[in-house]
C-alpha cells in the first residue's frame, strides 16, 4: 500500500456490524461474536471507487458541512444545494461531513448533491463516534436547529465504528468514503468531561484498529482524528497508525502557537498530514459574533480581530482572506475547510484562496506580535 504521504499528495489509493455495543461496553455483534469478526455479513462495499490523484485539492481548499446541518439556524434545502453548487463550480473537490452535523441532515444533503458526480472526481470524508437513534421528538439538539428526528449515543468500539460507516454510506447514498475521522473524542467535549480518557481507551482498543483493518480491506482510503483539542491527536499518533488529522479550533490567525509547537512537529515525525477545521473560528474571522460555535468570545479577541482587520485593509486585503490563507500555509497542512451557509459565502471563500496578499503584510503581523514569529506564511 502507499504510505500516508503518497496517499495525501495524490497518489493512487490502494484497494488493498451489525449491532453496536452499549457505551464503553465490550464489543459484540448481533450473533455474539467479537468485533474482530464484524466483517461477516456487513453491507460495506468491498472495493469502493475511492478517489485518486485529488488530495489535497487545488489551492489546499475544501468545504466543511456543518452548516448543511442547520448550525445555529435552519438552512433551507435550496440554499444548501446552491452553496454546494457554488463550491463545485469554483473547483472544490474535497467535501467533509459528519453524522453529528444536524443528526444526519448534513450527510443526506451532501449525498444528494454528489449523487450525479463520478466518485473518482471528489474526495469525501465523514466521521464516526456517534450512532444516531430515531426520535420523533428531537428538536434543536446542541447547536443544530430544527426538527431533527434523531438523537445520538457515543460508540467508539470496533463494531460501533463499522456500523457507523455503514449507516453513513446509506444516509449519503454513495458507494464510498475516502477518509473517516474519529469525531469529538476530546476533553473539551462537554458530554464527556473527565471521562474522555475512558472513551479514548475504548477507541484505542476498538475504533483505531478497526479503521486500520477497514483501510487495509479497501473499504475506506484513510482514517484519523477529527477533534477540537490537540491531546487526542497526539495520543492517536503515539498509539495507532492514523493517516490524517482534522484539527479544528486550534490553528487560526488568532490562536495557533500550541499547534505550531506541539502538534505540527508530531505530525511531521509521524508522516501524518493535517486538515484544518474551523479556520475562520466558526465565522468570527469573517465578521460574525460566534467564536468556535459559541457567543462567549475570549477576552481580548474583539480587539485582536479589529487590529488584524485594520492591518489587512492597510495592505489591500481583508481579514477572511488572510485567515484562510494563513491556515493553508504550513507544509504539514493538506487542506483548510471553511464552512459556508450559502453560495455567496462559498464564492467568497474561494476568492480568498486565490487572492494575492503582499509579503509585507505577514511581516507586519509578526513585527506587531499578532502572529507567532515561527508561523509559516503564504509564499
Amino acid at each position: 500500500m502507499p504510505n500516508r504521504r503518497e496517499f495525501l499528495s495524490g497518489a493512487v489509493i490502494a484497494a488493498a456490524a451489525t449491532a453496536a455495543s452499549p457505551l464503553l461496553a465490550t464489543e459484540k455483534t448481533a450473533g455474539g461474536s467479537n468485533a474482530a469478526n464484524a466483517t461477516s455479513g456487513s453491507a460495506l462495499p468491498r472495493k469502493p471507487p475511492l478517489a485518486s490523484g485529488l488530495f489535497p485539492p487545488d489551492a489546499e481548499f475544501g468545504v466543511g458541512g456543518t452548516q448543511l446541518g442547520n448550525m445555529f439556524r435552519v438552512t433551507p434545502d435550496d440554499e444548501a444545494q446552491l452553496m454546494l453548487e457554488a463550491c463545485w463550480n469554483n473547483g472544490v473537490r474535497y467535501f467533509d461531513t459528519s453524522p453529528w452535523y444536524g443528526l444526519g441532515l448534513s450527510e443526506r444533503r451532501m449525498g444528494h448533491f454528489l449523487d450525479d458526480k463520478s466518485p473518482d472526481d471528489y474526495v469525501l470524508s465523514t466521521k464516526v463516534g456517534r450512532l444516531l437513534v430515531p426520535d420523533a421528538s428531537a428538536n434543536d439538539i446542541s447547536i443544530w436547529a430544527g426538527r431533527l428526528n434523531f438523537d445520538y449515543r457515543y460508540d467508539y468500539s470496533a463494531a460501533g465504528v463499522r456500523r457507523s460507516v455503514e449507516d453513513s454510506l446509506q444516509r449519503l447514498g454513495l458507494p464510498k468514503i475516502d477518509i473517516v475521522y474519529i469525531h469529538d473524542l476530546a476533553p473539551s467535549n462537554q458530554d464527556m468531561g473527565e471521562e474522555w480518557t475512558q472513551y479514548l481507551k475504548t477507541a484505542l482498543d476498538g475504533a483505531m484498529p478497526e479503521l486500520t483493518r477497514m483501510r487495509e480491506e479497501g473499504i475506506i482510503g484513510a482514517w484519523g482524528m477529527g477533534v477540537n483539542d490537540i491531546e487526542p491527536s497526539l495520543a492517536a499518533m503515539d498509539n495507532a497508525d492514523p493517516d490524517v488529522i482534522l484539527q479544528a479550533t486550534q490553528y487560526t490567525l488568532i490562536n495557533h502557537e500550541d499547534a505550531l509547537n506541539r502538534l505540527f512537529p508530531k505530525c511531521r515525525d509521524n508522516d501524518v498530514s493535517l486538515v484544518i477545521g474551523a479556520p475562520l473560528g466558526s465565522g468570527f474571522l469573517a465578521g460574525t459574533n460566534y467564536w468556535m460555535y459559541s457567543k462567549d468570545i475570549p477576552d481580548g479577541y474583539w480587539k485582536q480581530r479589529d487590529r488584524l482587520s485594520a492591518m489587512a485593509h492597510e495592505h489591500g486585503t481583508d481579514l477572511r482572506t488572510a485567515a484562510l490563507q494563513f491556515t493553508a500555509a504550513p507544509d504539514v497542512v493538506a487542506a483548510t475547510i471553511p464552512g459556508a451557509r450559502n453560495a455567496v459565502q462559498a464564492r467568497e471563500n474561494r476568492a480568498s484562496m486565490d487572492a494575492d496578499i503582499p509579503a509585507e503584510f505577514w511581516q507586519a503581523l509578526k513585527e506587531e506580535g499578532l502572529i507567532a514569529e515561527n508561523a509559516p506564511t503564504p509564499s
